[in-house]
């Protein structure tokens, strides 16, 4: 006997045999020829097309003539066994034990513990080349699967929208930011040392996620109250469960998180949360994924127009001083910053880059009175509305990217760390206060009948936030309310359906 099955608590009586002593047998179906034996999986990768990262790994390892990792100078042992305990039970992750060898493993170890061996396709060198290649692929496939993840989602999400193309090239908007950690050249360098030293499974066990929201979807797939329709998306959102992000929101005390397919934010600290909905880009204006954190709130921001939105709806309005007077829109010169007087605005202007096209801050602005500022590379935030009415709706994919919040002045205290009666008492004025008049010159305010009001004692252009406060811009389909129970939402951007086909690989 070979092995030693995974429950048996005897003591191995052969774990003292060795290749060699097996080569001195007088029978010769139980001859074993460690070169037969690499000459044999030199055969299987050669056959082996699957395109796996785990699998380019499994045949990298064998090309280049490196030690056999299972099949040594003790036989087959019990590090097998523990492997196809685990690989046994992938159904119970939505997958098929097909796409880890897990038939094929069993009948060959069977074989080598009944020594059912034979001189043609089960030779006994045969049978240990199946089981040391498709024991390491199985491994490699699991343990790399279950610890960041059997898609990457970066790669996903940022290779799904078609930016632009052409004959040569294509471009994708980017749509993921998370810093992530993956399964590279180190991880597989572990994977072989902990079977080459006996830490199979200790290993295992390590690389199961340490999540309590998979536990939870993990719970509900084996249900029998779980319908067919229902298994792709908890296998989806168990899949977003197994991504090693470099930071969690279950690694602080106090974060903002927005899920978009739910359209909410929870704004969290500690025991206490609020909550509130939020309008997410629309289908083709998607609104990134991302981890950073919240610097800056700044109160009546001005915004600056996207050239997108300047070509194609305020160009043709050039001339038209009601049109821009209406929306507060005033155009300036990028390079010298200077003020341009809107009936000397031309076309010309309008068309290059060397203007900007700014909307004052206050009532109407399209950022509203306040903005939520933190590092990322697309320029999108978190801010307050002029239109609240699309809070009612369903669905909120609305904007072009950024998050409008229900609740701004809420979040803007919540992210106080000192919640003085002073600094509260200002941010509610200064979001409240008609501040149209603010920069403007005696002149332009009797041009426009104005006078200045403002109770500039009470009135604070924004404030830092400190300490910074964690923001996740997240998409789970199945996510827990405020009371903790999860509710299913539409895939609004489809990114379900990306998620499955790729995750059909191991169905």
């Amino acid at each position: 006997m070979l092995i030693v099955s995974c429950g048996e608590k005897s003591v191995n009586h052969n774990k003292d045999i060795t290749l060699e002593a097996f080569s001195e047998l007088k029978t010769p179906l139980y001859v074993i020829s460690p070169r037969e034996v690499r000459k044999n999986i030199s055969r299987i990768l050669k056959q082996d097309s699957d395109s796996m990262t785990a699998d380019y790994r499994t045949r990298s390892y064998y090309i280049n003539g490196r030690p056999l990792l299972w099949v040594h100078r003790n036989g087959i042992d019990e590090r097998a066994d523990t492997l196809l305990s685990y690989i046994s039970k992938v159904e119970d992750l939505g997958f098929s034990q097909d796409k880890f060898c897990v038939k094929q493993i069993k009948k060959d170890l069977e074989r080598i513990k009944n020594l059912d061996v034979d001189s043609a396709s089960n030779d006994i060198n045969r049978v240990l080349a199946r089981l040391e290649y498709n024991l390491t692929k199985a491994f490699l496939r699991y343990t790399s699967g279950q610890q960041f993840g059997f898609v990457n989602p970066r790669y996903l999400f940022n290779n799904l929208d078609v930016k632009d193309s052409d004959s040569v090239s294509v471009t994708y908007h980017e749509l993921f930011d998370i810093d992530m950690k993956t399964a590279k050249g180190g991880f597989y360098e572990k994977a072989f040392r902990k079977i080459y030293s006996d830490s199979v499974s200790q290993f295992l066990h390590e690389v199961q996620p340490k999540d309590k929201l998979y536990d939870r979807f993990k719970k509900m797939l084996a249900s029998d109250s779980v319908s067919v329709s229902q298994r792709p998306k908890i296998l989806c959102n168990m899949e977003r469960c197994r991504w090693r992000t470099a930071s969690k929101p279950t690694d602080y005390k106090k974060y903002v998180l927005v899920n978009i397919p739910s359209f909410h934010l929870y704004a969290v600290d500690k025991d206490s949360t609020l909550s509130m909905r939020v309008v997410c880009g629309n289908f083709k204006t998607k609104t990134p994924l991302l981890t950073s954190e919240i610097k800056r709130m700044d109160i009546n921001p001005q915004w600056i127009i996207p050239r997108s939105i300047i070509e194609k709806d305020i160009i043709r309005h050039v001339g038209n001083r009601n049109y821009f007077d209406s929306r507060h829109y005033f155009v300036r010169e990028r390079r010298s910053n200077k003020k341009i007087p809107i009936w000397n605005v031309t076309w010309g202007m309008l068309n290059s880059k060397d203007y900007l096209v700014i909307q004052e801050g206050g009532r109407g602005n399209a950022l509203g009175r306040i903005i939520f500022r933190f590092d990322n590379k697309f320029s999108v935030f978190l801010h307050d509305t002029s239109s609240p009415g699309a809070f009612s709706r369903d669905d909120r994919g609305a904007s072009h990217g950024c998050v409008r919040v229900q609740k701004p002045y809420e979040l803007a205290t919540f992210l106080l760390k000192d919640k003085r009666r002073e600094t509260v008492e200002k941010i509610k004025y200064s979001m409240s206060a008609d501040v149209s008049m603010l920069g403007k010159t005696k002149e332009e305010l009797q041009d426009i009948g104005a006078v200045d009001t403002l109770n500039h004692d009470m009135l604070i252009s924004g404030l830092d936030v400190e300490p910074h406060v964690p923001v996740f811009i997240t998409y789970f389909t199945m996510f827990p309310d405020k009371k903790g129970t999860i509710r299913e939402y539409p895939d609004v951007y489809g990114y379900d359906k990306v998620i499955y086909k790729h995750l059909k690989n191991y169905r």
